[in-house]
């Protein structure tokens, strides 16, 4: 195998990466949030709105290129998101 056609195929992108993707996004908001949740630090809160918009983002992509095998873990992924939301949300009040 040449150089050039190994180069060509380095990137190798499955299903699975993008719902390992969107796990970790999530996992990172919900940290983000509890940290920012309990400083209440307007600027954390900011970072951890977009740590949720970047997640739903990514979530929204996985829902979209979905296979059907997935429904169960996306359900919770949306209800991870949406407890992180409401969270975010309470301490903002």
């Amino acid at each position: 195998m040449d150089n050039q056609q190994y180069n060509n195929n380095t990137e190798l992108h499955t299903g699975y990466n993008d719902l390992s993707q969107v796990q970790v996004s999530i996992q990172s908001a919900e940290k983000m949030v509890g940290s920012a949740t309990m400083s209440l630090d307007p600027e954390a809160m900011d970072h951890a709105e977009r740590a949720i918009s970047n997640a739903r983002s990514l979530l929204n992509e996985a829902k979209s290129a979905g296979t059907g095998l997935d429904t169960d873990f996306l359900q919770n992924c949306e209800l991870s998101l949406s407890q992180c939301e409401h969270q975010l949300s309470e301490a903002r009040k």
